[in-house]
C-alpha cells in the first residue's frame, strides 16, 4: 500500500489510446535519435564485429560498445532521478506521459553526451582516456535502462527508491571504482585524486 505523501503517486487513469500515443512516440524518439546518433559519427555496433547483450568489464574497449555495461546501471539510476523531478513538478500529469518525457529527456543525454566535445571532456576529466562515445545501439540501451529505472521506481514509491539508488551507487562503486554521482562529479569538477583512484584499478 502506497502512502498518500509518496512522491511517486499512481497517475489518474489514462486512457488504452493515451498509452498507445506514448509508446509510438517512444518509439519514434529511439528513431530520431538513432539518425542524430549516426549523423554525428557514431557507429551502429562495436567495430570489433561482433554483437553482446552485456559486457561486464568496464575498463576494456567493449565499455560503451554493445547493448549493455556496467554504466547501464548509472541510466537506470537516470530513470529513478526522472520518476521523482517529473512526478514533483508533473503531479497531475499521466504516467506515461511523464514515462514520454523521461524518454526524450534521456535521448537528448545521448546526443548531447556523444558530442565530440563532451567526449573529449570526459578523456580529459575522467579515467575513460580511450573513450571514444556510445555506439548507437548502445545507447538505445541506455535509454531503455532509464525507461526501467523510471518504472521502477514508480511501483517502488519514494523511500525504496532512495534506499535502492544508494545501494547501486554502493555497489558501482566497489565493482568499477564510479558511479552516476561520481560521474557527475569528474565532468563538473574533476579531482585528480579521484582520478587517480580510478586509475590504479
Amino acid at each position: 500500500m502506497r502512502d498518500e505523501t509518496d512522491l511517486f503517486p499512481m497517475s489518474r487513469a489514462e486512457s488504452p489510446r493515451v498509452r498507445w500515443w506514448i509508446v509510438l512516440t517512444i518509439i519514434a524518439i529511439l528513431a530520431a535519435t538513432a539518425y542524430q546518433l549516426r549523423y554525428q559519427g557514431r557507429l551502429w555496433l562495436c567495430s570489433c564485429g561482433y554483437f553482446l547483450f552485456w559486457t561486464s568489464d568496464a575498463w576494456t574497449a567493449d565499455n560503451s560498445q554493445h547493448l549493455s555495461d556496467p554504466y547501464s546501471f548509472t541510466h537506470i539510476l537516470h530513470g529513478f532521478a526522472f520518476c521523482g523531478l517529473l512526478a514533483w513538478s508533473l503531479p497531475q500529469v499521466g504516467t506515461s506521459v511523464r514515462l514520454g518525457i523521461a524518454v526524450a529527456a534521456e535521448a537528448a543525454w545521448e546526443i548531447i553526451e556523444n558530442t565530440n566535445f563532451v567526449i573529449q571532456r570526459y578523456r580529459e576529466a575522467t579515467a575513460a582516456l580511450g573513450y571514444q562515445g556510445d555506439t548507437v545501439v548502445n545507447s538505445l540501451g541506455d535509454i531503455m535502462t532509464c525507461a526501467l529505472g523510471f518504472l521502477i521506481a514508480w511501483r517502488l514509491g519514494l523511500k525504496w527508491t532512495l534506499i535502492l539508488f544508494f545501494l547501486v551507487e554502493a555497489m558501482l562503486l566497489i565493482w568499477i571504482r564510479d558511479s552516476l554521482i561520481l560521474n557527475i562529479v569528474m565532468l563538473v569538477y574533476p579531482l585528480e585524486v579521484i582520478r587517480s583512484w580510478q586509475a590504479n584499478f
